[in-house]
């Protein structure tokens, strides 16, 4: 992914020299529509961002906190509007089925032991980024991409009360419900002879810290929870 990020940008500086994108190509007008529309289709890795707890030295018997990515997917309807003939304002709610893994590392004597705990999410997300096109290249152009963007978590479990089970397999890490994120991305636009199709990459970074705190040893050896989520899309737009 970094070395299609870095030809990306590659081809994007080549484009500043390309010819006016009304005179050859599919859909010629494009870049002079106000509004477009159309839908996403996607695949996303979500991680955390982990700050151990300042005294993580009192769980004598836990070694490490470590994060587990897993895939997801994602379903958006795109919006788009033209500011300038190169700047829009992009607009893709969407819907996004997250999995991700917090693994805790525990000495028990001289066996180590390994208790992972599953956190499943569905976000609704509503981003709202400027993007920045290049010129076209008869069918072809390159596109930056950056903004915010709220998330709602369907899935949290943060209401649901604090279990009294002291058996460790019964207790839950508890994500709060909202979130607000800071998003970067850069894509490539092909022009079809009906629709455009586009490949996009894009980081989100969560600015909350979206654990919720309880009594357990595996809320209280995490002082903050930060959600990472990098998204691989393709949009088609008419």
């Amino acid at each position: 992914m970094k070395y299609i990020s870095i030809l990306i940008l590659f081809l994007f500086s080549l484009n500043v020299k390309a010819q006016d994108p009304n005179e050859k190509g599919n859909l010629t007008n494009y870049y002079n529509q106000t509004l477009h529309f159309g839908f996403a289709l996607g695949i996303n890795r979500a991680n955390f961002s982990i700050d151990p707890s300042e005294h993580f030295e009192r769980f004598d018997s836990l070694l490490k906190v470590e994060q587990g990515p897993k895939m997801g997917f994602n379903l958006g309807i795109v919006s788009e509007v033209r500011l300038r003939k190169y700047l829009t304002l992009r607009f893709v709610p969407n819907l996004s089925f997250v999995e991700r893994n917090l693994q805790y590392t525990f000495s028990r004597g001289d066996s180590i032991i390994i208790r992972t705990k599953t956190i499943e999410s569905t976000f609704i997300n509503f981003p709202l980024d400027l993007k920045l096109r290049s010129k076209r290249v008869k069918n072809f152009s390159a596109y930056l991409l950056g903004g915010g963007a709220y998330s709602l978590d369907l899935s949290s479990k943060a209401k649901v009360p604090l279990t009294t089970n002291p058996n460790p397999n019964e207790q839950v890490i508890k994500l709060l419900k909202n979130d607000f994120y800071y998003e970067v991305g850069s894509g490539a636009e092909f022009y079809m002879q009906y629709f455009k199709l586009a490949l996009e990459l894009k980081l989100s970074m969560g600015t909350m810290n979206i654990l919720k705190k309880e009594n357990t040893v595996f809320s209280n050896s995490i002082n903050k929870l930060n959600s990472k989520i990098l998204m691989f899309s393709i949009t088609f737009e008419g």
